[in-house]
């Protein structure tokens, strides 16, 4: 079963971000959540999900951090990350493609947008 990880500090976000989402349950997709980055890494580490939807600014750990130990420093294979931030300036762009993130996204984000992305990086 394919897993889509949510990850937000701002448990408002998290629900817009599994409503947004919810529609892919339908086609066998397991939606989980984690509200700080060190959760999240250790969800990455047991439950592989194909993406992540990774805020930046978090506690216990960034989305910047987080990306960089899955994609640099522990060499999981087969995840999606697509930071989703406030901060949406070149050099936090940059930043991210330099920790390795597959996708940037700026909030507010488009949720068809979101929704689109998903299903493609799945196959659906």
């Amino acid at each position: 079963m394919p897993k889509v990880l949510i990850v937000d500090d701002e448990p408002y976000i998290r629900l817009l971000l599994e409503q947004t989402l919810e529609e892919l349950e339908d086609e066998g997709v397991e939606l989980i959540t984690a509200d700080n980055g060190e959760t999240a890494l250790d969800i990455i580490r047991n439950e592989t999900p194909e993406i992540v939807f990774l805020d930046v600014m978090m506690p216990k750990m960034n989305g910047f951090d987080v990306c960089n130990m899955v994609k640099n420093e522990l060499g999981i294979d087969g995840v999606y990350i697509v930071l989703l931030t406030a901060k949406g300036q070149e050099f936090d762009k940059q930043k991210g493609m330099d920790v390795g993130a597959d996708i940037y996204m700026t909030k507010p984000f488009n949720p068809d947008e979101v929704l689109e992305k998903a299903r493609s990086i799945l196959g659906l």
